[in-house]
C-alpha cells in the first residue's frame, strides 16, 4: 500500500458526528459498512474531548480498508507523547490506515489557555517528531495561509473545514501541488431551496460563534451580515444540496480546484442525528459517487 495520504485515502470519505457520539454498536456495524461501500476513508471529530484515539482503535478494528482519520485530535487535550505512544503501539498495518488531523480547536472553547496556537502547533508537531511519528501520517485543520504554509511543511497537508471551492483552491496554490488537500464538506438531500438552506443556516449559525471560522469567511468575502443572517449565498457556498447527482457536481468542483480527498458530511437537520438515519444517506451516495 501506498504511504502517501493522497493515494491512500481516495477521493471521497465520511466525516461523521454520529460515528463518534452515537450508538457504539451501531457505529461499529456502519463503519463496516462504509468499509464495504467503499468509502476510501472515515473522519471523526475529536475536538471536544480527549478520547477520540481510543475511538479510533475501535473504529480500525471494524474496518478492513478504509483510513481512519481524527478530523481533529485537539491539540490542547492530547499530549504528543501520550499520542506518538499510540501510534508507535499499532501494527505496520494499522499505521497505514492512520491519518492524524490536528487542530487548534478554538478561543470560546479552550480559554484562557488559548494563546499562539501557531506556536502550539509546531510545539506538538515537534513533539510527535520526537516520538518518531511520521510526518505523512499527520495533517493539519488549516483555514488561513500561515497555517497552511505550516501543514505544507510539517505534515502531509490540510484538512480544512466548512470551506468553499474558492478556499480550495487558494489552499492547494499555499500548499504546492504535491500536498494532501482534503476538505470536509456538508452534504444535504433535499431538493427543495427552502428545506436544505435551513438545515445549512443551522450549522452556520453554531460555527458563527467561533472567531476562526468567521475570520475564514470574512477573508473569502461573505460579509458578517451574511454569517450573521446565514445568507442564502453563504449556505450555498459552504454545502453541497439536492439529488446526489447534484451533490457530485459540487465534489467535482472541490476536486477540480486542487482537492485530492472530499470528506462529506451528511446533514440531516435532526436535532440528535442518529447512525440508523445517517445510514441511509451514505447509501444513497455512495449508489451515484461510487
Amino acid at each position: 500500500m501506498s504511504t502517501e495520504p493522497k493515494d491512500k485515502l481516495g477521493k471521497i470519505g465520511i466525516w461523521s458526528m454520529e460515528l463518534r457520539f452515537g450508538d457504539r454498536a451501531e457505529a461499529l456495524e456502519a463503519a463496516a459498512e462504509l468499509d464495504q461501500l467503499g468509502y476510501g476513508a472515515i473522519w471523526v471529530p475529536g475536538g471536544m474531548d480527549d478520547n477520540v484515539l481510543k475511538d479510533m482503535d475501535q473504529l480500525l478494528a471494524a474496518t478492513k480498508k478504509a483510513v481512519i482519520c481524527s478530523g481533529i485530535l485537539n491539540i490542547w487535550k492530547h499530549q504528543p507523547a501520550d499520542a506518538g505512544a499510540w501510534w508507535n503501539g499499532q501494527t505496520p498495518a494499522n499505521q497505514e490506515r492512520i491519518l492524524l488531523g490536528l487542530g487548534v480547536s478554538h478561543a470560546p472553547l479552550i480559554g484562557e489557555a488559548y494563546a499562539k496556537p501557531l506556536t502550539a502547533m509546531k510545539h506538538f508537531l515537534a513533539g510527535l517528531g520526537h516520538a518518531n511519528v511520521p510526518a505523512s501520517a499527520l495533517c493539519l485543520a488549516a483555514l488561513r495561509p500561515k497555517m497552511l504554509e505550516l501543514a505544507a511543511e510539517h505534515t502531509a497537508g490540510a484538512h480544512p473545514y466548512l470551506v468553499t471551492v474558492e478556499h480550495t483552491a487558494q489552499a492547494r496554490q499555499i500548499l504546492g501541488a504535491d500536498a494532501l488537500l482534503a476538505p470536509e464538506l456538508g452534504v444535504i438531500l433535499d431538493t427543495g431551496p427552502a428545506a436544505a438552506r435551513e438545515k445549512a443556516r443551522t450549522v452556520i449559525g453554531h460555527y458563527a460563534r467561533l472567531p476562526n471560522y468567521v475570520n475564514s469567511w470574512l477573508a473569502l468575502g461573505f460579509t458578517q451580515e451574511e454569517i450573521t443572517t446565514g445568507s442564502d449565498r453563504l449556505a450555498d457556498a459552504l454545502f453541497a444540496w439536492g439529488t446526489p447527482e447534484k451533490i457530485a457536481t459540487r465534489i467535482n468542483e472541490y476536486l477540480a480546484a486542487g482537492a485530492n480527498h472530499v470528506c462529506l458530511q451528511l446533514i440531516t437537520g435532526a436535532e440528535r442525528p442518529t447512525v440508523s438515519a445517517a445510514r441511509e444517506g451514505w447509501r444513497t451516495l455512495a449508489a451515484v459517487l461510487l
